[in-house]
């Protein structure tokens, strides 16, 4: 029997950690193995059912390196059934070391982004850019993860910072290298993206496809009111300490399980419900884990 999709029923994804933010910024950000599979499971336990991780060295820094996100899918699947979903984000067009992990990692989902964007961060009070780059994917360097994923059957969550990122899927489905049923992750609040505006979350979800989910991540303090718009179109939630630290109070959040509680609370006072891994999995359309 086909599945019938509860629109009541609300995946939660916690972003632990991002690739930016450091302990000098949040005490609560994790970086080994151990302490990014820790936060897992705090969050798990709060409710997320999707964890999104970046991978660190032991000093913080960044790291593409195939054998840490091994050891980081085996810590976390010691401790918990989360699903994994794992990043593939770099500025640069070499994407050698994230087809590797998602080939040897195979986590259930990897998210992809959609399309080349300034990105930026401004700060009004110094007057000045606090840093000002070009986040550049082409379609070749999108359809080299791609086939990755499509080998080793992988979930590509679909990240579009604009509508031209949503739009512009239609080449990839034409050419068969991205198949529906489709995951959308519609960010707002980055400089050189769409704004956090409900009527952005509308338009990205009638450009869209009909029949694909999505979720909202909304970046810096915007994130509560973007997640309480997300509930109130029918859309999943992204919280963590990537997209953002405070709590609604203003307040730094702890750990990763601070925003996850919060966000399953407003799920649940909206009349929606939280969604555990397997429904999770049955909403994704994803396979066992590995």
């Amino acid at each position: 029997m086909a599945f019938e999709r509860d629109p009541d029923v609300c995946v939660i994804t916690c972003a632990l950690s991002g690739v930016l933010a450091t302990r000098q910024q949040c005490p609560g950000i994790p970086y080994t193995p151990v302490e990014i599979a820790e936060e897992a499971k705090r969050a798990y336990d709060a409710g997320a059912s999707v964890v999104h991780i970046h991978a660190r060295n032991d000093d913080g820094s960044p790291t593409f390196d195939p054998a840490t996100f091994a050891a980081i899918k085996a810590e976390i699947r010691a401790r918990c059934p989360v699903i994994l979903n794992f990043s593939t984000g770099t500025i640069t067009d070499d994407v050698s070391q994230q087809c590797a992990y998602i080939r040897e990692s195979k986590p259930e989902i990897a998210a992809l982004n959609m399309g080349t964007m300034n990105y930026s961060k401004y700060s009004d009070k110094r007057k000045s850019f606090v840093f000002d780059m070009i986040f550049p994917n082409t379609y070749e360097k999108i359809i080299k993860l791609l086939t990755a994923m499509n080998e080793s059957g992988v979930k590509p969550e679909l990240e579009c910072f604009d509508t031209g990122h949503t739009h512009g899927i239609w080449p990839l489905l034409d050419m068969g290298v991205l198949k529906k049923p489709l995951q959308f992750s519609f960010i707002v609040n980055v400089l050189g993206g769409i704004p956090p505006l409900i009527e952005s979350l509308q338009l990205q979800t009638r450009i869209m496809p009909p029949g694909s989910e999505w979720e909202v991540i909304g970046i810096s303090k915007c994130q509560w009111r973007m997640i309480g718009a997300a509930l109130a179109l029918g859309g999943n939630i992204r919280v963590g300490l990537e997209d953002n630290l405070y709590l609604p109070g203003g307040e730094m959040a702890r750990s990763n399980a601070d925003v996850v509680e919060i966000a399953a609370r407003m799920t649940r006072d909206v009349g929606r419900k939280v969604a555990s891994v397997d429904e999770a999995r049955q909403i994704l359309s994803l396979g066992a884990a590995s």
